[in-house]
């Protein structure tokens, strides 16, 4: 499979990346924009003019996010695993 070759610009430096196909190029363009939005608004908020400060400031930002999904689809599993081992021990109830 041929990948593609593109250029992602992220705190005004550019980035060569080869991806798979067009939806991961698309991707990683809208996760790039996301990040230099993230790191403008940390430049105009806080007055941050140092790149690598904003960069650390956007990853924590970024991380925290993925750790908050990654708690709530936890928490949505135990839920859903408790209501089908309900729902498997009342049908059981009933076939006995």
């Amino acid at each position: 499979m041929n990948k593609l070759k593109i250029n992602i610009v992220i705190a005004g430096r550019t980035y060569p990346l080869s991806v798979n196909n067009t939806k991961e190029e698309e991707g990683m363009r809208k996760a790039a924009n996301a990040i230099n939005k993230l790191i403008s608004t940390f430049e105009q908020n806080y007055a941050v003019s140092d790149k690598q400060d904003v960069l650390a400031m956007s990853a924590l930002q970024f991380a925290s996010k993925l750790e908050l999904l990654y708690l709530n689809k936890l928490d949505t599993n135990k839920e859903e695993i408790k209501k089908i081992n309900e729902l498997t021990h009342l049908v059981n109830t009933h076939l006995e």
